[in-house]
C-alpha cells in the first residue's frame, strides 16, 4: 500500500513559511533556503537574547558614569561608596534616577559622597 506524507510535510513545509514571511528573494518561497534562513534566524535570537541583557547593562553603566561624573565623582568611586552606604540599588533603577529625577540621585551621591569621606 502506498503510504502519502503530504499533510504532514504541507504543515511543516507551511509552518517553515509562515515564519520566513517577509524575507527576501527565495528566503521566502523556496523550502531549501527557507530551512537554511529559518535555522539561521533562530540562532540570532538566541545569541541576541544574551547580548541584549549585556547593551543595556553597558547603557546602564554610561549613564551612571556621566551623573557621577557631574556630581565630581568616578563611576568606580560611585559603585564603591553604594556599597560602604549600604545602598542596594541596582544599575537599572539607578540610571532611571538619573535620568528621571535627578534631584534623588543628588541625595544618593551625597550619601555616597560621605559615606566615602567616612571610610
Amino acid at each position: 500500500m502506498r503510504i502519502s506524507y503530504s499533510v504532514a510535510r504541507h504543515r511543516s513545509h507551511k509552518r517553515l513559511y509562515r515564519e520566513s514571511k517577509g524575507r527576501w528573494g527565495a528566503r521566502k518561497n523556496l523550502i531549501r533556503t527557507v530551512k537554511e534562513q529559518v535555522v539561521r534566524a533562530r540562532c540570532f535570537a538566541f545569541r541576541d537574547r544574551r547580548n541584549r541583557k549585556r547593551d543595556f547593562r553597558a547603557l546602564w553603566i554610561i549613564r551612571l558614569k556621566a551623573a557621577a561624573t557631574m556630581h565630581g565623582m568616578r563611576y568606580s568611586e560611585f559603585i564603591h561608596g553604594l556599597t560602604l552606604a549600604n545602598i542596594e540599588l541596582n544599575r537599572k533603577s539607578l540610571s532611571e534616577l538619573a535620568i528621571h529625577s535627578p534631584d534623588v540621585f543628588a541625595e544618593i551621591a551625597g550619601i555616597v559622597k560621605s559615606a566615602l569621606a567616612a571610610a
